[in-house]
């Protein structure tokens, strides 16, 4: 069993799709874009989510544009936030895990600081770490290299529960493992189709993240 275990946030802890749906509707209706629905979403999604937007566009989306767009997702994304809540299992799921545990986001670290206080998570948490910056958009890989140095953790000891592709892509490039939750961002299919471990549920995917060496 590997010690460590690095969650995810959005869309894996936090049950937030239909709200990132909505708000990238917002910032897809300001390039006169299409809307999407959360299975489309789920089914086209990934990072840099320049190239995302550039898909769903039909055309090049510059640093400038995406910069605006951003703006416009994060400002529809915080007027909903509250409506938001944790997934289902969520809590059962972190009591479940033996070892330490940290939590790393692509969402601004200032506003993921309280936000994880006021779902009463900070103490469960040896670390958390949101992107520091104003744009967001970029992969994980160098944010979870980062995330683990800071407090000493090696990548071979560590696993990583999240809900995208890009999760455990960025595992990978540290040498830790990943367990991927169908229930966020990103279409099941999809993430079966990478041949890494797969779980319906938080507490199945702590389950099989114990069991990985």
């Amino acid at each position: 069993m590997r010690e460590h275990l690095v969650w995810d946030w959005n869309g894996t802890l936090l049950d937030d799709l239909t709200l990132v749906v909505a708000a990238t509707n917002v910032a897809l209706a300001g390039a006169g874009g299409p809307e999407v629905t959360a299975e489309e979403h789920r089914t086209q999604f990934r990072r840099p989510i320049a190239d995302y937007y550039a898909e769903v566009l039909g055309r090049a989306v510059d640093a400038e544009e995406f910069s605006r767009l951003d703006q416009l997702f994060h400002e529809a994304y915080r007027v909903g936030l509250a409506s938001c809540e944790l997934a289902a299992d969520a809590t059962k799921a972190i009591q479940t895990w033996t070892g330490t545990q940290s939590l790393l986001s692509m969402w601004f670290h200032e506003e993921l600081v309280p936000a994880v206080d006021r779902y009463g998570l900070t103490a469960v948490f040896r670390r958390v770490d949101g992107l520091r910056g104003s744009v967001g958009g970029e992969r994980k890989a160098s944010h979870l290299a980062r995330h683990l140095a800071a407090f000493g953790i090696e990548g071979t000891s560590a696993v990583l529960i999240g809900d995208s592709i890009d999760d455990a892509e960025a595992a990978d490039s540290v040498g830790a493992r990943c367990v991927l939750y169908t229930g966020g961002f990103t279409d099941a299919a999809r993430l079966r189709a990478g041949g890494w471990p797969v779980a319906d549920s938080l507490t199945e995917a702590v389950e099989l993240a114990a069991k990985l060496d």
